[in-house]
C-alpha cells in the first residue's frame, strides 16, 4: 500500500491517550538507482485468483509449496482500525526498478491466514504459493545478457480496508512492502532493502539471481554478485552471506515491525534515565521542532524538570513522576502531547457549580448551572453575565489562566480552555465573582466543591456517544442529505461502507446537497473521503520526518492526492460542519472535503488545528506510564504546515451572542440547512 496514514486522536474527556497516527508508507521517493532490466511476464504466467497448492509432482517436491511465520509487534494501533487480517504474497518490481509510484496489482492477488494471537504482541500466519504466480519478470543477474528473468515477491501483513474479495487499501496500493513485511528496510534511506526474505519464482533452470549486495551495499544494482537459480519457487535469505536459498516445502519467513514504528520502550530504566532519553529524542525528532510557538524550551524542562525527576526517584514516588511527566507535555502547545495515567493536577478535581462562555463582544456568559451546586444555591442562572473574578475584570481573569489540563495546539482553543479553566479550583477553594443581570451586579463568594459536570458542559465533545456507528445518516426536513462521522478510528471497513451508502442514498432521493457533520470526531486514519465527491484529483500535502542521515525533516513519502474513485458521486452543494471537536484525521478529512469547488464550512469555530503522525512517536515509561509526541508532519503543496495549530476555518460563521449561545436547538445544523431554503 502507498500509505497507512493514521493520525492522532483526542483525549476523550480528558482520559483517553491518544493512540496512533498520518503515515506508516510502504513505498517511499527514492533517488534513481542503476536498476536491472524489467520485462512484463508472459500470459501464460498470469496468476489464478485463488491460492490452491501446486500438483506436488516430483518436479515441484524439492521446493516451497507454503510458506509460513509469525510477527512480534509493540504498537498495535493498526489492529483497531483493519479488522480484516491477512498476508499477500507481494510483487517487488516497484523496489526492483525503484519505483514508488509503481501500483502493485490487485488481480491474481495471493492471500494467506493472518492469525493475531491472545498476548497482543504477536501474529501468525500461512499463505499456500500459487503454481504459477503472476508478476513481470526481472533479469537481474547483471551479466549483460536479455534473459527471460525472475518473479520477486514478499511477504507482508494486507489488510482489507474495501471488503471485496481481494485486500486492498484505502488507495491503490504503489511503490514496495516496509511494514510488517519479510523485508528489513532502512527507514533512513528511502526503505531500501537491507535483510530479511524475498520469495523468487523462476520459470527454468537458466535464470540467475543475486547472492550478495555489493559494494555498494544496495540490492538489485549493477555490482551485485549473482548465481544460478532452480526452476520454481526459491526463499532467499539476505541476512546470510552469500545469500542462502531455501527450498523447504514449508518456508518460514518472519514478518518485520520497523523499528520506527516501534514503542520506545524506557519503562525498565531509573526515573532519571527514562526522562534524559525522552527530552533527548523529542528534541531531536518532535514533529514542530522548528516551528514558531510549538517546541518547549528543551534545557529550561531539563533544569527545572529534571530535579523533580531526582527526587521524586530518591523518593521513590511515582505520582511525583507522574506529576513531572504531565508538566512535560504541558510545555508542548500541540494537542497530540499527552502523558497517560499521570496524576491530573488538583485544579481539575474542583468547580463552583456553573460554566461561561465566550461571545464574540468578549462578555462571559453563564450557559450552565449545576442544579444544587455552590452557583445555583447562591443564584445563578443562565444568561447572567460574569464581570469579575476576585476584583480582577471577567476577561483580563480569564486571559490570565493558565493551561492546567491539557496541551492545546491553537490560539482559539487554548482561549475556550482559559474560559473553562477560570472556574476551576483545588476543592475548597474559595473566590469571589461579580455577576450581573439585567444591569444589576452583585458579589458572591463561592466554595470549590469535587464536582466535574461545569467542566464538561462547555466542551465541544459533551455529547459524544462511544456506542455510535461511525458512520449516521439521515434526511433532513429540507431534504439535504445529512452525514455523520463519529470516528476514524473504528472499523474502517464499515466506516468507508456506510458512507458510500449514505451517498447513494441521497443520490437516489435526488437530494439537493449533503451536509457532512465533523464535530465531533476524535480522529484514527485519515481516509481522504472526498475521494468519494470529486471529479479531478488535487494534492493535499506531504508528510515529512526527522532525518538521523541529515539531521533535518526530510520529506518522507509521495505527496498525498485525492483522486476520484472509479465510482463518485456529484451533488449541487455540499456542506461540512466542524467546531473544535473535530480533531486531527477528522481536520483531514475536513480539509479535504473544503477543497471541493461546491463546498461551504459552516461552523462557530475552526476544528481543533491538532494534525501530526504520532504511531512513531509512542513512549513507555517507568511505573506504567506511558507518553505520546508526534514525529511526522505535514507540508501543504505551498510549503506551509498543514492545519495544526490553525485547522479548517470556517467560510460561514454562525456567531457565537447571547441568542446562540443560549440557544436550545443546534443553531449550527439550523444555518446550514438555511442554505438549502430551510428555516
Amino acid at each position: 500500500m502507498r500509505g497507512i496514514r493514521l493520525a492522532g486522536l483526542l483525549p476523550v474527556l480528558l482520559l483517553l491517550l491518544s493512540c496512533s497516527l498520518p503515515g506508516l508508507p510502504f513505498g517511499r521517493r527514492a533517488a534513481p538507482t542503476p536498476t536491472p532490466a524489467v520485462t512484463s511476464a508472459p500470459a501464460a504466467t498470469r496468476a489464478p485468483t485463488t491460492t490452491a497448492a501446486p500438483n506436488a509432482s516430483d518436479a515441484t517436491r524439492d521446493q516451497p509449496l507454503v510458506l509460513s511465520g509469525s510477527v512480534t509487534y509493540s504498537n498495535d494501533f493498526v489492529f483497531t482500525y483493519y479488522v480484516e487480517n491477512a498476508v499477500a504474497l507481494i510483487d517487488m518490481r516497484g523496489f526492483v526498478a525503484r519505483d514508488e509510484e509503481y501500483e502493485i496489482p490487485v488481480d491474481g492477488q495471493t492471500l494467506g491466514t493472518f492469525t493475531l494471537n491472545n498476548d497482543g504482541t504477536s501474529a501468525d500466519y500461512r499463505l499456500r504459493l500459487p503454481a504459477l504466480p503472476g508478476a513481470p519478470l526481472s533479469d537481474v543477474d547483471n551479466d549483460g545478457s536479455d534473459e527471460t528473468g525472475v518473479q520477486i515477491f514478499a511477504v507482508g501483513w494486507w489488510p482489507n480496508l474495501l471488503g471485496g474479495p481481494f485486500s486492498e487499501g484505502d488507495d491503490r496500493s504503489t511503490g514496495w512492502p516496509s511494514y510488517m513485511a519479510s523485508t528489513r528496510n532502512d527507514t533512513e534511506d528511502n526503505e531500501e532493502v537491507i535483510g530479511g526474505r524475498l520469495v523468487v519464482w523462476a520459470p527454468d533452470g537458466q535464470q540467475e539471481f543475486p547472492t550478495g549486495f555489493g559494494a555498494d551495499k544496495k540490492l538489485f544494482t549493477n555490482d551485485d554478485p549473482a548465481g544460478p537459480l532452480a526452476a520454481g519457487y526459491t526463499v532467499i535469505d539476505l541476512d546470510a552471506e552469500p545469500f542462502a536459498r531455501i527450498r523447504d516445502q514449508d518456508a518460514r519467513l518472519p514478518l518485520y515491525e520497523p523499528v520506527d514504528a516501534a514503542i520506545k520502550d524506557y519503562s525498565a530504566l531509573s526515573y532519571t534515565e527514562a526522562f534524559a532519553q525522552l527530552i533527548d529524542k523529542v528534541e531531536r525528532e518532535y514533529a514542530f521542532n522548528g516551528i514558531d510557538g510549538k517546541q518547549p524550551d528543551y534545557a529550561a524542562l531539563r533544569n527545572t524538570l529534571g530535579p523533580r525527576v531526582a527526587q521524586a526517584e530518591a523518593d521513590r514516588n511515582a505520582e511525583a513522576f507522574g506529576a513531572v511527566l504531565r508538566d512535560v507535555a504541558l510545555a508542548f502547545r500541540d494537542g497530540h502531547v499527552n502523558a497517560s495515567g499521570t496524576p491530573p493536577d488538583p485544579r481539575t478535581r474542583g468547580g463552583y457549580g456553573f460554566a461561561v462562555r465566550e461571545l464574540d463582544d468578549r462578555r462571559l456568559l453563564v450557559t450552565y448551572v449545576l442544579p444544587e451546586g455552590p452557583a445555583a444555591q447562591a443564584g445563578v442562572v443562565p444568561g447572567d453575565e460574569l464581570v469579575a473574578v476576585n476584583g480582577q475584570p471577567a476577561r483580563d481573569a480569564l486571559a490570565a489562566t493558565p493551561i492546567f489540563s491539557e496541551s492545546i495546539s491553537s490560539d482559539i482553543g487554548r482561549r475556550l480552555e482559559q474560559a473553562r479553566l477560570l472556574l476551576r479550583g483545588a476543592i475548597d477553594t474559595r473566590q469571589t465573582f461579580t455577576i450581573a443581570r439585567a444591569g444589576q451586579q452583585r458579589d458572591i463568594a463561592l466554595t470549590a466543591i469535587g464536582e466535574r459536570a461545569s467542566y464538561f458542559a462547555t466542551l465541544p465533545y459533551v455529547d459524544y456517544d462511544p456506542d455510535a456507528l461511525p458512520v449516521e445518516f439521515r434526511t433532513l426536513d429540507s431534504g439535504a442529505g445529512y452525514i455523520q462521522i463519529n470516528s476514524n478510528s473504528d472499523d474502517l471497513n464499515l466506516l468507508l461502507r456506510l458512507f458510500d451508502r449514505a451517498l447513494r442514498t441521497f443520490e437516489t432521493n435526488n437530494a439537493p446537497g449533503v451536509i457532512i457533520d465533523l464535530r465531533v470526531n476524535f480522529g484514527g486514519a485519515p481516509l481522504g473521503l472526498a475521494t468519494y465527491l470529486t471529479q479531478t484529483e488535487y494534492e493535499l500535502g506531504t508528510d515529512e520526518y526527522y532525518s538521523e542521515k541529515t539531521g533535518q525533516f526530510e520529506p518522507d513519502t509521495l505527496p498525498d492526492i485525492v483522486e476520484p474513485l472509479e465510482r463518485t458521486y456529484q451533488f449541487d452543494q455540499i456542506v461540512i460542519l466542524t467546531d473544535q471537536g473535530c480533531f486531527s484525521a477528522c481536520e483531514y478529512e475536513a480539509y479535504a472535503f473544503s477543497l471541493l469547488p461546491n463546498a461551504t464550512v459552516v461552523g462557530q469555530y475552526p476544528t481543533a488545528g491538532v494534525y501530526a503522525e504520532v504511531a512513531r512517536g509512542q513512549f513507555s515509561l517507568p511505573e506504567g506510564y506511558s507518553m505520546q509526541v508526534p514525529t511526522g508532519r505535514t507540508r501543504k503543496p505551498d510549503g506551509t504546515i498543514l492545519l495544526e495549530g490553525v485547522g479548517v476555518v470556517p467560510t460561514v460563521r454562525v456567531p457565537v451572542d447571547a441568542q446562540t449561545a443560549l440557544a436550545d436547538g443546534d443553531v449550527v445544523l439550523a444555518a446550514a440547512e438555511r442554505l438549502f431554503g430551510g428555516q
